[in-house]
């Protein structure tokens, strides 16, 4: 049995290391604009059963329990804590952050395959076209696209979207777009590409279209940024209690090897 608290304890290796990959990685976003944390769910594998429930004796009694033996644990999947992160007040009149659900749809860069991606960073800067864009990678255009005209001298964003800017020699606002909102059944089954930027699978669902403050999806705050959502304590005590793990399962396959010396000198007698 000592080769089979070898394998288990090598699995816990295996997935707590994962655990300490994903935490480190939170750590070092927590300071990333909009950045989601991710969190490691774990499952223990199959059983040897060296004893039936139910088995009756020869006495005819039935036993009420069984023996089971685990072969270990694995790193099942990693989930994201889409908890809103704090919002962060800068002034700018082109910095926006989603109170509440939904994602910006921008267009992919073709490094990354093309197609539409999904973001909460509202960062937003005007290109050389006059084209909004988030500020992260290359800068990735709006999807469906909106331009800021040349010479604009004022730009108002509504908690709906709308954003209307005004231009030398007048003081009339003019409306010029709207920013929309994507949502999804199942955001958790969005594939993460970095950058901030996460796209749709067949797990998460087609995107939900729809204006800020409709069908559930959240309002647009203008001149604030979302904070990473990250908690560098709870972090910090996770990683502390993930390496306290790693050391007894490396303790585990110490006296398990122990074991098996011990089996190994009495063949030697």
């Amino acid at each position: 049995m000592a080769i089979t608290a070898l394998y288990s304890a090598a699995s816990g290796l295996r997935a707590l290391s994962t655990q300490i990959d994903v935490v480190s990685n939170n750590l070092a976003n927590a300071e990333t604009t909009a950045f989601k944390s991710g969190r490691v769910n774990f499952q223990d594998l199959v059983y040897l059963t060296l004893k039936q429930p139910g088995v009756t004796s020869a006495a005819g009694d039935v036993a009420p329990s069984a023996l089971f033996v685990g072969l270990g644990t694995r790193a099942d999947n990693t989930q994201i804590d889409l908890t809103q992160g704090s919002l962060k007040s800068t002034n700018g009149q082109l910095d926006v952050a989603i109170r509440g659900n939904g994602f910006f749809a921008v267009k992919m860069m073709p490094s990354f395959g093309d197609g539409i991606g999904y973001t909460r960073a509202g960062n937003f800067f005007v290109n050389a076209k006059n084209e909004l864009v988030v500020g992260i990678g290359e800068g990735y255009r709006l999807v469906p696209p909106i331009s800021i005209p040349s010479g604009t001298t004022d730009i108002t964003i509504g908690q709906d979207g709308t954003i209307a800017v005004t231009q030398p020699g007048t003081q009339t606002k003019r409306t010029i777009g709207q920013f929309q909102l994507a949502q999804f059944v199942n955001p958790q089954g969005l594939q993460l590409l970095g950058g901030g930027i996460y796209q749709q699978t067949d797990a998460s669902g087609p995107p939900i279209i729809s204006q800020p403050g409709q069908q559930g999806a959240g309002l647009i705050q203008q001149g604030f940024l979302e904070e990473s959502n990250v908690d560098p304590v709870t972090e910090l005590v996770t990683l502390i209690k993930t390496q306290r793990a790693f050391e007894m399962n490396s303790q585990s396959i110490q006296t398990a090897d122990k074991v098996l010396q011990t089996v190994a000198n009495l063949g030697r007698g």
